[in-house]
């Protein structure tokens, strides 16, 4: 994969050249690449994308890598939205954008609005929602704080920070490197969550329903939430490795 990436060339003409020199410059930079990958960079990080929804979307250091189950996140969505029309979406968090414009590829009729506290993600966000033709807007602002009082959608989906401070997975791995204020809240995990779920009621249409992601063992309180919170129809919904890895109500 570096060698692809080096070279900017596929793995076929790779094989079917294989006894061809190495430009200088080219060995250089596989040299540089490699010894970051064996101090155990990711490898997203280090060929700068990373596929997600059929899509290649532009990641780095300022945003968290999207992962194959955070689809399950998409997929719910656009399962409710079938039917419906010109439909108000809300992303919170969004990180390099994948949700909101994977979102917004498959339903190009909804007005996607994506936020974040970070403007190097929102940053990041842009360029991919540019890079892939698609048209949504982005907010900075903590959660709720992007949007007006009166702001409300049909569908509010977030993948937040739920790691607990003391995960010791938090210090291994690909998360080492990832922007650590998108993967923990420094506290139970459950911080973000519980303001996420607790502000949805005031900017959720009738009818309108919140999914989020959740820690492989957060389902039973995350649901405890969304129904405190007033939502109905509260739900969980288990990822490929039958972690339930998603949760979510309806106003």
């Amino acid at each position: 994969m570096l060698l692809e990436h080096v070279l900017e060339k596929p793995r076929a003409w790779i094989l079917a050249h294989d006894t061809d020199p190495l430009p200088p410059a080219a060995v250089r930079a596989f040299t540089v690449l490699a010894a970051r990958r064996a101090a155990g960079e990711p490898m997203a990080y280090l060929l700068g994308e990373r596929e997600f929804m059929g899509h290649l979307f532009k990641v780095g250091p300022d945003v968290l890598i999207p992962r194959p189950e955070t689809e399950l996140l998409v997929e719910a969505a656009l399962e409710w939205m079938a039917g419906f029309e010109s439909l108000a979406v809300l992303d919170l968090g969004t990180g390099s954008g994948a949700i909101a414009i994977s979102i917004a590829l498959a339903r190009p009729d909804a007005a996607v609005l994506a936020t974040d506290r970070s403007l190097k993600a929102l940053k990041v966000a842009a360029e991919n929602a540019l890079r892939l033709g698609v048209q949504l807007h982005f907010a900075g602002g903590n959660w709720y704080g992007a949007l007006t009082a009166d702001q409300k959608f049909d569908v509010i989906v977030s993948n937040p920070p739920y790691i607990r401070r003391q995960d010791p997975h938090l210090e291994k791995g690909d998360l080492r490197f990832e922007p650590r204020a998108a993967l923990t809240d420094e506290a139970d995990g459950l911080e973000a969550l519980r303001t996420i779920i607790a502000g949805a009621p005031r900017h959720l249409k009738p009818g309108g329903v919140l999914w989020v992601e959740h820690g492989w063992d957060q389902a039973a309180a995350v649901r405890g939430l969304l129904t405190d919170a007033g939502l109905r129809g509260v739900d969980s919904r288990r990822d490929l490795a039958g972690i339930e890895r998603i949760s979510g109500g309806y106003l």
